[in-house]
């Protein structure tokens, strides 16, 4: 009888762990994909591709059982021979190869795009194609690490502040968005939806647990075409119970933006330094109210007010160059949005019911985060459905949340993939989507 025990300990080692285990001056094994080969003639380098790093390793005549002839771009290796200091390798250190053995060969000659380039001098629409490909570019994957740090982030942060991680459906039976941008889908003879976000579940989720965040997919069927848009995409969403105002949701927003980008200078630095991307500093997020943020901009600018109940992409990009300017800050939290541009579940300012007791963050001028209090009282949450022309058929599971007593809560989304695309300074949403889906784009 034989078991399963556990992890098995690897054969070989990463770049990284060769660092950190102090190992430059042994005999070592490492495994990776060839990225590149210099050949110069009596000496050979190969640059070997790992998950976060490359390893240069010196082929030098006659040292090994294969030569340079032998290897090709694209093929995956294991390698052995002695780590020794060079201060022109890659991390500090390379490999004298002594042995190689081939794991596996590409069927073809030569790359369909030069992956081996610093820089993907090509097309978008040609590295989206080419997607399964381009992202071996150390560029390229380099943005998906660092989003993996943005979610990591948000984990570890919420976790920390006591929430609970939770996984909600993404087929409904109904939305409690616009009608106009649902995904529709036959359901086993039932009509059914791809959801617009986790709203409803999140909410109903904190009469049982007060805090709760979830990150996965949310469905737009909007026909736009932008660089800020796409029809499926990633959102970092949480809701908590027991709050005093949506004040305790921009702060705890500003805690994870902190937590994050420090740990993004801690544990990514080798990412941010090939993107060359500068973090921003925060230490604290300034907040200004909407209707007074639409004068700002029209006054300072001297632009027309032409939507007096939603900021257009040109007043977000004003606004912020404006708290770039005066307060030093890439992130402003705009406040008090108008009743008449918020879903039902938003509550309105007991002081004006005109406005909601809502918020947007703005980070270097483009909206990544919506969110706000929410309406917790039954009656009240049915007066303003009526109020919207909305009926309560097909929501009584999430009403009867609320018909059972719920705590004064509220919450707020984050775009990954927005949010990611302006912090690398990237133009096009699409640049920080694995795999974009979008009006033209279902492949691959």
């Amino acid at each position: 009888m034989e078991y399963v025990s556990g992890v098995i300990k690897k054969s070989y080692l990463t770049g990284d762990e060769i660092l950190a285990q102090g190992l430059v001056g042994s005999e070592v094994t490492v495994r990776g994909a060839v990225h590149n080969i210099r050949d110069m003639a009596d000496v050979a380098f190969v640059i070997l591709r790992q998950a976060r790093t490359v390893v240069q390793c010196t082929l030098e005549e006659g040292k090994a059982n294969l030569n340079v002839k032998d290897l090709t771009e694209g093929m995956t290796l294991e390698i052995k021979g002695d780590a020794v200091a060079e201060d022109r390798a890659p991390n500090g250190f390379e490999i004298k190869v002594k042995e190689i053995k081939i794991l596996s060969k590409p069927d073809v000659a030569q790359m369909p795009v030069p992956i081996k380039n610093w820089k993907l001098n090509t097309s978008l629409e040609t590295i989206l194609n080419l997607r399964p490909l381009t992202l071996r570019n150390l560029r390229e994957r380099s943005k998906f690490r660092i989003q993996e740090g943005i979610v990591r982030g948000f984990r570890e942060f919420l976790t920390s502040q006591g929430f609970l991680e939770i996984h909600t459906p993404k087929i409904n039976a109904r939305s409690v968005e616009s009608g106009a941008t649902l995904f529709k889908l036959e359901y086993f003879g039932k009509h059914a939806v791809l959801a617009q976000s986790p709203q409803t579940y999140k909410q109903m989720m904190v009469g049982a647990f007060d805090r709760v965040f979830e990150v996965g997919p949310v469905f737009r069927a909007e026909k736009h075409n932008t660089t800020r848009h796409l029809n499926e995409y990633t959102s970092l969403d949480f809701e908590m119970g027991y709050i005093d105002s949506y004040e305790d949701l921009m702060s705890m927003e500003t805690g994870f933006i902190k937590y994050t980008l420090d740990l993004l200078k801690r544990e990514y630095a080798k990412e941010l330094k090939t993107l060359k991307v500068d973090l921003p500093e925060v230490d604290e997020i300034p907040q200004c109210r909407f209707d007074e943020a639409k004068k700002l901009v029209s006054e300072y600018y001297n632009r027309p007010i032409r939507n007096p109940y939603d900021l257009e992409p040109e007043e977000e990009h004003l606004i912020g160059e404006y708290f770039k300017e005066k307060y030093n800050s890439d992130f402003v939290f705009i406040t008090a949005y108008p009743s008449k541009k918020r879903p039902f579940y938003a509550m309105d300012d007991p002081a004006d019911d005109t406005f909601t007791l809502s918020f947007d963050c703005l980070f270097r001028g483009t909206e990544i985060t919506t969110g706000g209090q929410r309406i917790h009282d039954y009656q009240e949450l049915l007066k303003k459905m009526e109020k919207k022309r909305m009926t309560p058929e097909g929501m009584d599971h999430y009403l009867m949340a609320f018909k059972y007593g719920m705590p004064p809560h509220g919450g707020l989304g984050i775009g990954l993939e927005r949010f990611t695309m302006k912090l690398l300074g990237e133009e096009n949403v699409r640049e920080t989507c694995l795999f974009p889906r979008d009006l033209s784009r279902l492949e691959p």
